[in-house]
């Protein structure tokens, strides 16, 4: 009687043998087909030059005794001691010619922090939208 019950009873197990054959299959058709496809060549859009230059930047630098030195790079990069009434003066004067007149902040390493803070908020309140900080590389 035993032997009946194992004789009716269903298979629980899966054969994965013909899965295994069809993905060798699949795996062998896309090795070979691969290299034969051709990568959808792109034909970018070109842009005429813009017709006016970028603006050389402004350089402000702070001092270790934190005087304000302005550099014009557009009027050849010389120095020129400047006090924050000075520099604000010069400030709305370049931006009425251009709106996107950049600003680089160069400072002494061994200068407080505040300094720093304190030329970036005047430049944020003349409304100078480009800012950055100039460092030397190592």
């Amino acid at each position: 009687m035993h032997s009946r019950r194992t004789a009716h009873r269903p298979l629980s197990q899966i054969n994965v043998v013909p899965y295994i054959d069809v993905m060798l299959v699949l795996l062998v058709i896309f090795m070979v087909t691969a290299p034969m496809m051709n990568p959808g060549q792109i034909d970018l859009p070109s842009v005429g030059k813009s017709a006016t230059p970028a603006a050389a930047p402004l350089e402000v630098m702070i001092k270790k005794d934190a005087t304000l030195v302005l550099r014009d790079h557009a009027r050849g990069g010389a120095e020129r001691p400047v006090s924050q009434d000075e520099l604000t003066a010069m400030l709305k004067q370049k931006l009425l010619k251009n709106p996107e007149q950049a600003v680089v902040i160069s400072a002494d390493k061994k200068i407080r922090y505040e300094e720093v803070i304190k030329v970036m908020d005047m430049l944020q309140q003349q409304s100078v939208k480009k800012v950055g900080l100039l460092t030397r590389t190592r």
